[in-house]
């Protein structure tokens, strides 16, 4: 019997126990230093067990994953060193940054323990444990950074494991991980914070730009929501790192204010050509770090019911529906609705079903 051991069972550890929960080889043992959370657990049918003690949770563990938010991190693993863990004990975390972590834990693990850092580069717009599934590693990378001098067959050994939640086992540096997952995720999360703090400020004075700031400036900085205190740690981790990115952004910026300076029309375009043609290369269906929804937009007479009319015909072909919200509906004006889902595929059988009896628009 292989026992899991999962420490912060929330999205992403919960998601990990459930890919694991209820195969007769595995034991997964949850841990929650809050006693709520620990019964929580239990009657969501997650883990097989839970415990608010952190010896029980690690003993005769195989596996240990560290699923707490990254500023917590090297304290956890200063933690567990100390304890009576199993020889061949793998610890591994999923935080989005690795340098910092795998370097210390492989300062601080004794011998016949290995700590390789992880990375699942899946995530949903909802969080804790409530929103774990089965199904959210699928099709995603999962990113391990072993530590210099880690034995291969233990990484593959993690890696083997790792296969059950049928991502995409990917293997590099941690400070290469920390380099590209800063230029396509934690820069992309300031930028949006930035302008929709930019904006925020122009709206002191004018009401009219948050008004105005629906549809496509909403969506372009879904991710500025993200969670405060979270997103602060993984910044500050990886400081270095986004003050270089920071510094080639604002190069970038202040390219587009010469072309603007010279009303050099020919070279914006390029730019937009330049950009256009590599990101029509990027991967279209497999998941990432910040999470894709995909969209169809569906016109609608004000008609009571109508909305409940379109979301059963969606759940009799069991196609799952993830958000929706009406845009526009007045008295003799056909309202917008705008279906949000997971995945193109049920973007596309959603379009083909509604679009026999509705006007719909991608």
């Amino acid at each position: 019997m292989t026992k899991i051991a999962i420490f912060g069972v929330g999205l992403i550890g919960g998601s990990l126990a459930l890919c694991y929960k209820g195969k007769p080889e595995f034991t997964v043992v949850g841990h929650s230093p809050n006693p709520r959370s620990v019964e929580k657990l239990l009657k969501r049918n997650v883990v097989d067990v839970a415990t608010t003690s952190m010896e029980e949770a690690v003993e005769g563990a195989d596996y240990i994953f560290l699923c707490v938010p990254v500023g917590m991190l090297e304290d956890y693993v200063k933690q567990l060193v100390k304890l009576p863990l199993k020889k061949g004990c793998i610890i591994t975390d999923v935080g989005s940054t690795k340098a910092s972590v795998t370097e210390s834990a492989a300062a601080l693990v004794r011998e016949g323990i290995y700590f390789i850092g992880g990375h699942p580069m899946a995530g949903s717009e909802r969080h804790g444990v409530e929103a774990a599934s089965v199904y959210l590693f699928e099709n995603a990378f999962y990113v391990l950074t072993p530590a210099k001098g880690t034995p291969q067959d233990e990484v593959d050994r993690l890696a083997n494991l790792l296969k059950l939640t049928k991502a995409q086992i990917v293997q590099v540096d941690a400070r290469e991980h920390d380099d590209i997952v800063g230029a396509i995720s934690h820069l992309p999360h300031i930028i949006a914070v930035a302008l929709v703090n930019q904006v925020r400020e122009y709206n002191s004075t004018n009401p009219l730009y948050q008004n105005l700031a629906a549809g496509g400036f909403r969506d372009i900085t879904r991710i500025a929501s993200s969670e405060p205190t979270i997103w602060r740690d993984i910044l500050l981790n990886n400081r270095e790192v986004l003050l270089k990115l920071l510094t080639d952004w604002n190069l970038g910026i202040s390219r587009f204010i010469a072309l603007l300076e010279n009303s050099d029309g020919e070279g914006i375009a390029e730019q937009f050509r330049m950009a256009g043609e590599f990101r029509s290369h990027l991967p279209e269906r497999r998941k990432g770090m910040i999470t894709s929804l995909f969209d169809i937009y569906v016109d609608i007479p004000d008609h009571p019911g109508i909305i409940g009319q379109i979301t059963t015909l969606l759940g009799n072909a069991r196609i799952n529906l993830s958000n929706i919200q009406i845009i526009e509906s007045r008295e003799d004006v056909p309202g917008i609705l705008r279906l949000s889902f997971r995945n193109q595929d049920d973007a596309d059988r959603a379009t083909g079903l509604l679009g026999q009896d509705y006007a719909v628009h991608v």
